[in-house]
């Protein structure tokens, strides 16, 4: 596993704080070309660049300085050699005052998309927050973790979902994948989560979960036009860690299989009945098994979805998460979530094709936090 290195991150802020300096460098260098070369020689791409680059970098007011800046060294330097009468400087000076008038408009147009942007962003979080909330930080001796990052930049949400319900039976999380992507597969996020709170703390067993989820589901398909009708299914893990006791009781359906973490050992949970996705068929048709394995204090449940086992290096091979963290011990399920990402963001050398919900949970040996 490779955590984010500091010395990378030193050396990205290094670089931008330099680059603001580019518009200066770029005067100065124009400047000096302008100077100790043939007078014939003209150094106008530098002039216009400079502003240019100050509207793409800097503040509204610093692109002004430069547009200035910039007419005022080719004036100076065509006044130095005697061309500033000539019809050539003349039209010199006027494309950098022109391309320095146009640096300030994209300087405008660029921050206004800046502001139309974070707005979207802000909206979308609001989304993510009300659609899927952060679950609380521990539940009695349980310690809770999620992550979820989008494949589209500055999106917050799609397909991917969690859950985490605190319920009468024990805690009761779910972790699953919509197919397809937009607005469709939101709706079906928020109906799928909604009927989970509600049939999480109602139903006795993990298979009645499962069976209320079935049914709201294939009700929001009906409601589908075209393939998304017909070929529109959910995968999903359904996880029960009971009040007392050291077990875990899992429900698959169609998922990729959950791993158990302790002392740097990776185990994965394979269900024992494998079952269809949820929406593929009636209810009770084929609700499959629930499987009960141990949970003893100091271990961590890692549920996810797809788009962490999809994750492709450059040579197309498919990152896995077992093989990886296994032999690596973590403080609790924010690290393993952190380091994890981490780790197959540079397994994929940053490339993520698809969404990627991440649910954490471990047990510990006391109700206080370690």
């Amino acid at each position: 596993m490779r955590a984010p290195s500091a010395g990378r991150t030193t050396v990205k802020r290094w670089c931008l704080r330099h680059l603001l300096l580019l518009p200066v460098l770029l005067l100065v260098a124009g400047a000096l070309l302008d100077y100790h070369t043939s007078p014939h020689f003209s150094a106008e791409a530098f002039y216009t660049a400079a502003p240019m680059a100050a509207a793409a970098l800097l503040s509204l007011r610093a692109t002004i300085l430069a547009g200035i800046a910039a007419c005022a060294t080719d004036l100076l330097l065509l006044t130095h050699f005697g061309f500033i009468e000539d019809s050539g400087g003349r039209s010199e000076l006027a494309a950098v005052a022109t391309v320095s008038a146009i640096a300030v408009v994209v300087n405008r147009l660029m921050y206004y998309s800046d502001v139309r942007l974070q707005s979207a962003r802000n909206v979308a979080l609001a989304v993510q927050r009300a659609v899927l909330p952060q679950p609380p930080a521990s539940i009695g001796t349980l310690r809770t973790a999620v992550r979820y990052q989008s494949a589209v930049k500055d999106a917050q949400i799609g397909g991917d979902l969690y859950g985490v319900q605190n319920t009468p039976y024990g805690v009761r999380c779910l972790v699953g994948d919509v197919r397809g992507k937009g607005l469709e597969a939101v709706q079906a996020v928020a109906v799928a989560l909604g009927v989970f709170r509600e049939a999480a703390d109602e139903e006795p067993t993990l298979l009645g979960v499962a069976v209320r989820l079935e049914r709201a589901l294939l009700r929001e398909k009906e409601r589908r036009e075209g393939l998304e009708r017909i070929e529109g299914f959910v995968t999903g893990v359904l996880a029960e860690i009971p009040h007392s006791g050291d077990t875990l009781r899992l429900v698959n359906r169609g998922h990729p299989a959950p791993l158990l973490l302790r002392g740097g050992q990776v185990h994965s949970v394979e269900p024992s009945e494998p079952a269809l996705p949820l929406a593929l068929t009636e209810p009770g048709f084929d609700e499959g098994r629930t499987d009960m394995v141990a949970f003893p204090p100091g271990t961590t449940l890692l549920l996810y979805t797809d788009g962490l086992t999809e994750a492709r290096n450059r040579a197309g091979v498919f990152y896995d998460p077992a093989a990886r963290l296994t032999g690596h011990d973590f403080p609790g399920p924010d690290a393993l979530l952190d380091a994890l990402l981490a780790d197959v963001a540079h397994h994929a050398g940053g490339r993520i094709t698809d969404d990627m919900a991440l649910l954490a949970v471990t047990r510990t040996r006391s109700r206080e936090n370690p």
